[in-house]
């Protein structure tokens, strides 16, 4: 199938669309793909709906701006993939299924509660195409952490690959999580801890600027190890995997025990990013063999400070999923094109050593035009 594969991530800086030819168990390419940018209204417009979901006791809430947020981002969504077929002369009759993943403004598996925002039979009309939508909630209704997915599309990748196995895929978005392959063992995954949110965050609180581009404040900062140190006394990081993060499980236990308003920008900022580069070390000795290539995507990918300190702290080969002919913007947006076409199959998407789930479990939910 010719699938296109949506995903718009914590970090909550715009949606990729991404062509995949797959039969949901190979891959058989991965195809051109884009980013649509939100604007800042849309993005304040976000942020309100993250801090309205707070109050959601069911899957269906929508309080506050949370309704008018989730028709937003599904006719940006809508505009995105026909942006992407108009760069390569198709329209929505060329392809075959959409994966939409949505936007995540709820997670508390604990509460077997997820809410991803979007509004998979609006989309599917708007375009004219089947759109598999609601990926997670299969998952957590059994009692799995709904997260990470995409471990079972790393698994076919890796296959095409030639490197030292462990080979851990870390993607590090608002949340950075990883998925461990080590031969023909099943797959392990987890979230690792903050990813960009942290230092997205407070860039934007003390800059109005929503990412430290390349890095680039980090790399001017003072590593702060004993506020490192504080926040990894978590139980969160002595927690085997699997398990899951919402975008803000930190915000408030990292502010208060790093003393974020009492340090400068670029202190703050090389102290956030060894953050995330220490909370994937710590992942280490809690797996079976300590990974011996990693591959590292999402728009950690692209900061150059942070790929120095973890391949410092790893001791081990690091390169990104470009590097390796993948696309470090795209991958996730690959992965849900995948995972849309396995969901279409009724094969599974997660399993107990991924998201802990009782048994390997489909998902998703199929809309049709």
């Amino acid at each position: 199938m010719r699938v296109v594969g949506l995903m718009s991530g914590t970090s909550m800086d715009g949606i990729d669309a991404a062509l995949i030819d797959t039969d949901g168990e190979e891959v058989q390419w991965l195809g051109a793909a884009l980013t649509l940018p939100y604007d800042a209204t849309t993005r304040a417009l976000l942020v309100q709906a993250m801090e309205d979901a707070r109050g959601i006791n069911h899957r269906t809430d929508r309080p506050g701006v949370l309704r008018a947020a989730e028709i937003r981002i599904t006719d940006l969504h809508a505009q995105a993939v026909r942006q992407l077929l108009d760069q390569l002369r198709l329209t929505p009759s060329d392809i075959d299924l959409v994966g939409f993943h949505g936007q995540t403004v709820f997670h508390r598996p604990d509460a077997r509660l997820t809410v991803q925002i979007g509004l998979g039979q609006r989309l599917a009309e708007s375009l004219g195409v089947p759109v598999m939508a609601d990926f997670r909630a299969a998952d957590v209704a059994a009692g799995g952490q709904g997260a990470p997915l995409v471990p079972v599309f790393h698994r076919a990748l890796v296959r095409r690959l030639s490197l030292p196995h462990p080979v851990a895929v870390l993607n590090v978005g608002g949340v950075a999580n990883v998925t461990v392959l080590d031969g023909d063992a099943p797959p392990v995954a987890c979230d690792t801890g903050p990813g960009n949110a942290l230092i997205d965050d407070f860039l934007f609180a003390r800059t109005k600027v929503p990412f430290d581009a390349d890095g680039r404040t980090a790399a001017r900062g003072t590593v702060d190890e004993a506020r490192i140190a504080e926040v990894l006394a978590h139980p969160f990081f002595r927690q085997p995997p699997p398990k899951s993060l919402d975008r803000n499980d930190f915000r408030l236990f990292v502010g208060e025990r790093m003393g974020l308003s009492g340090m400068g920008l670029e202190d703050g900022a090389a102290t956030l990013t060894a953050l995330t580069a220490a909370t994937v070390v710590a992942l280490v000795p809690l797996l079976a063999r300590p990974p011996a290539s990693w591959i590292v995507a999402g728009g950690g990918a692209r900061n150059p400070t942070l790929l120095a300190m973890l391949a410092a702290r790893l001791g081990v080969d690091v390169r990104t999923a470009d590097a390796v002919g993948w696309s470090a913007d795209a991958l996730e947006a690959h992965a849900f094109g995948y995972l849309a076409a396995r969901a279409l199959k009724g094969l599974p998407l997660t399993f107990p050593t991924t998201t802990g789930a009782p048994e390997p479990m489909t998902g998703g939910v199929l809309f049709r035009p």
